[in-house]
């Protein structure tokens, strides 16, 4: 009798145990330090002036006539909470359209071609070290 109860957990043994699927959790997206050029970030506070009529940055910025701009980079286009968006800002977000430096280049370049129909106004940035500028002074708002 020994021998069969053996025999019985052996066999038991042998068959393979269907696994419990593995969730694996989504992963967090990863953040990139960007060391930032401290003559950069100034000369961008500087050209961002041009901005300062529309949009807000830092401690305290709130939404006025363009959204405020802390932490715009990996941000989805046209999801600042409480700004009302062009309908074209927001079909770009509900696309993909995620800041980047090389997109928020682009849109600062001349936005009303990167982005028919935007109600932004501004006319765009000429020079690309003001683009850069810009970039980094937004960036050391993360």
């Amino acid at each position: 009798e020994t021998v069969a109860t053996e025999a019985v957990v052996e066999e038991a043994a042998a068959e393979p145990v269907a696994a419990e699927p593995v969730v694996e959790a989504a992963a967090e997206p990863v953040v990139e330090a960007v060391a930032l050029d401290p003559e950069l970030v100034a000369k961008g506070a500087k050209v961002f002036k041009k901005c300062k009529a529309c949009h807000k940055v830092g401690e305290g910025a709130k939404n006025s006539t363009g959204p405020i701009l802390n932490g715009i980079f990996g941000a989805t286009a046209g999801m600042v909470e409480g700004f009302k968006y062009s309908k074209p800002m927001l079909a770009a977000g509900e696309d993909g359209l995620v800041w980047d430096e090389e997109a928020l280049a682009a849109f600062l370049t001349k936005p009303r071609k990167f982005m028919k129909g935007t109600k932004m106004s501004f006319a765009g940035l000429r020079k690309e070290r003001d683009i850069e500028a810009v970039v980094s002074y937004l960036r050391s708002f993360d």
